[in-house]
């Protein structure tokens, strides 16, 4: 088989080059799946300002908001501020099977949506990603903390689908409609509050690292205008590990290494069960809300606080 190809008009080259160090896979693992799942993916995708994380031959990872001078005409573009570096970006939306196979060329292996629409001020999603701590037993501490998101989440009357992040962690969405971000993230403060009430050994909301003693990170701070692997994104992890919907039900059975570039595809089959798991779009309750608008924004207390730790060691 040749190792350049021609799909969907887009030039593919170097496709029997290693993608990663460990990656276990190829460019052209990676141009394969994501062409066999592009459909699934993209639904995710459409319309939402996009992050990649590339990895070229010889060079560190490194993610890519801003497309590339040479991206082409065709590859939709939208104009956004972007705080994080003060400056006018231009993110591509990868709203086609073609504009993902150019993406895929480009050694593109994760992505990373926006939760809001482009032109839009409206989330879609609430998310909580639950980050365990770098244990044996790590994906199992995972899953237990997401089961108390979905218990403080049924107790405001909520629910939402679960996904492995593609790395060690789990990733919980729930599709929301009419609410600003800054009563959406409150909202998903207080839930983290809420299941970290419900087991304080297992989970934490705690945002610096070194106060979490070993419990599962409840992050809520993915919201607004911040990004999330999207489902069936590819990881930049050893093996390609990428992110896989699983049913609640399913969840405590399975292993996040079992979902691969490589594996993935033939597991999904003609289903697509992000599709299937997300309910339909729901509204936050105003009494979680309220509750969240009284928890500090976790990176502005942790900022806070290691100023004041600062000065206590220099004192």
């Amino acid at each position: 088989m040749s190792a350049d190809e021609v799909r969907d008009g887009v030039s593919l080259t170097n496709l029997d080059q290693p993608l990663f160090d460990g990656a276990d896979a190829t460019k052209r693992d990676l141009v394969d799946y994501l062409d066999a799942v592009a459909e699934r993916i993209i639904g995710g995708l459409r319309g939402r300002p996009l992050s990649v994380v590339r990895v070229l031959r010889g060079q560190a990872p490194f993610m890519q908001k801003n497309v590339p001078k040479y991206t082409p005409e065709w590859v939709r573009t939208v104009t956004m501020w972007a705080e994080s570096s003060k400056r006018e970006v231009s993110y591509a939306l990868c709203d086609d099977r073609r504009t993902l196979l150019w993406f895929a060329n480009q050694r593109a292996v994760e992505y990373h949506p926006t939760l809001i629409h482009a032109g839009a001020d409206e989330p879609t999603h609430l998310v909580l990603d639950l980050d365990p701590p770098a244990e044996d037993d790590a994906f199992a501490l995972a899953v237990g903390a997401a089961h108390l998101v979905r218990r403080a989440l049924a107790d405001a009357g909520l629910a939402g689908a679960v996904k492995t992040s593609g790395a060690k962690g789990v990733h919980v969405f729930v599709p929301i409609e009419g609410h600003q971000p800054h009563d959406v993230a409150a909202a998903t403060r207080a839930v983290a509050a809420r299941a970290e009430r419900l087991d304080p050994v297992l989970a934490t909301t705690a945002y610096i690292r070194d106060d979490r003693g070993g419990k599962v990170f409840l992050d809520s701070t993915r919201a607004g205008g911040a990004t999330v692997a999207a489902a069936y994104s590819p990881r930049l992890r050893p093996g390609t590990p990428v992110s896989f919907p699983v049913s609640w039900d399913e969840v405590d059975r399975v292993s996040p290494r079992e979902f691969t570039v490589r594996t993935a595809a033939a597991l999904l089959g003609e289903r697509d069960p992000w599709a299937e798991h997300l309910p339909a779009p729901q509204r936050l309750p105003d009494d979680l809300i309220e509750e969240g608008h009284t928890i500090p924004v976790a990176r502005v207390q942790a900022m806070h606080e290691g100023k004041r730790r600062a000065r206590a060691k220099r004192g």
